[in-house]
């Protein structure tokens, strides 16, 4: 089923030509909702909002336990522009998502150990190949990790700034929806694919380096303590420790994933003997 035409956000100088990548302080595309715009992209935390809470029966609630490892807090003002685009996605559901899992050294260590892994720069990339995606820190350089089991760790520490680098290395347009936390990059609310998200221009380089807090301007990612998170500090820390990335074709496109699918799985011998067209 497709979707209707809608307008999407372009960033200015997040999102990068043939040579370079994205770097903080630029601009780039993300798509609006079919509706019109989507609302600011932030909910200010208060001093007052705290982590979540819990309570037994008969109990009165009480703040929850610090949990250990890594969240991502609402960091610092950056110079981010983006403007619209129009943008039709081929289809309602994403050809496809990938999760990032991040947390502390030790944390990561602990699972890299667990699973059979050695740290190395890590980055991921989608089904068939063409997009690849990075957790990298503010220089550019791209984080430790490891892969196991289909899943990638990232190691952060806290207080470091980071930015999602997402590499188009096809002829392709893509839309790509992106969540931090569980927490939609854009308007700073529960995630979803159904969401508006950022383009991805053909061979170009997309960096996203905070939640959006207007057309001109994200709150960085910065870890920070889950206590202190984004997330925990707008009433919900369950998905700290993982971001993720929806990508959607559009219309029109000749070689959509799709199509590349048909093909890596065409049949040499579908039949046995010719029959009349």
């Amino acid at each position: 089923m497709r979707t209707r035409s809608t307008l999407a956000l372009v960033a200015l100088g997040a999102l990068a030509g043939l040579a370079g990548s994205g770097c903080a302080g630029g601009s780039s595309q993300r798509s609006a909702l079919a509706a019109g715009t989507p609302s600011a992209a932030y909910e200010t935390p208060t001093a007052e909002a705290g982590g979540a809470s819990y309570a037994g029966p008969g109990e009165a609630a009480q703040p929850a336990p610090d949990r250990p490892g890594l969240g991502t807090e609402f960091g610092e003002n950056v110079y981010s522009r983006v403007t619209e685009a129009p943008f039709e996605r081929a289809v309602s559901d994403p050809f496809a998502t990938v999760a990032v899992h991040y947390n502390d050294a030790d944390g990561v260590q602990a699972q890299a150990d667990y699973r059979g892994g050695g740290l190395a720069p890590i980055s991921a990339s989608t089904p068939y190949g063409g997009i690849t995606i990075a957790v990298t820190d503010e220089a550019g350089n791209t984080l430790q990790g490891f892969a196991s089991a289909g899943r990638t760790y990232v190691v952060g520490e806290a207080g470091r700034r980071y930015n999602l680098r997402i590499s188009n290395q096809t002829a392709g347009r893509f839309e790509v929806v992106a969540s931090v936390d569980g927490l939609d990059v854009i308007d700073g609310k529960a995630a979803s694919p159904g969401k508006r998200g950022y383009i991805l221009a053909p061979n170009s380089t997309l960096t996203i380096d905070g939640f959006r807090t207007s057309d001109d301007s994200v709150a960085a990612f910065r870890f920070a303590a889950v206590r202190d998170s984004y997330a925990a500090r707008t009433g919900d820390d369950r998905n700290v420790g993982v971001i993720g990335f929806a990508f959607f074709a559009e219309r029109g496109s000749r070689w959509t994933t799709d199509e590349l699918a048909r093909r890596e799985s065409a049949d040499p011998f579908p039949g046995r003997y010719a029959t009349p067209p």
